[in-house]
């Protein structure tokens, strides 16, 4: 899903226009970078939470070349997925997967005892 999917699909839920759908996201998104810049979590209870790890420098190389180049240190965000989204996620995955198989099978079955 985009950005631009996930407006729509708030203007279609909540009723809004586009424009203040728009508006919504761009804040909430906004509140979520800031309070990451300023080295807060975020925690979605069942969805997930943010943090930021810090990682130390080190020296990587060029793939091009092979030279060494150094890595300075860096903050990087990571999202970490709530119980309640990974269940869900995996549920639905098999049963789309294993859903279309089976009732080919159940069908090819019972033309064959025909």
């Amino acid at each position: 899903m985009t950005k631009s999917e996930l407006i729509d699909a708030i203007a279609g839920r909540g009723e809004l226009t586009k424009a203040r759908a728009e508006l919504v996201v761009n804040c909430v998104f906004d509140a979520m970078t800031q309070a990451l810049q300023h080295n807060e979590g975020i925690e979605i209870r069942g969805f997930g939470s943010f943090t930021v790890r810090p990682y130390k420098p080190y020296s990587g190389r060029n793939p091009r070349t092979g030279q060494p180049v150094p890595v300075p240190a860096k903050r990087l965000p990571f999202f970490k997925v709530g119980k309640e989204l990974k269940e869900l996620v995996n549920a639905s995955r098999a049963y789309a997967i294993s859903g279309d198989d089976d009732d080919d099978e159940d069908d090819d079955e019972e033309t064959d005892d025909e």
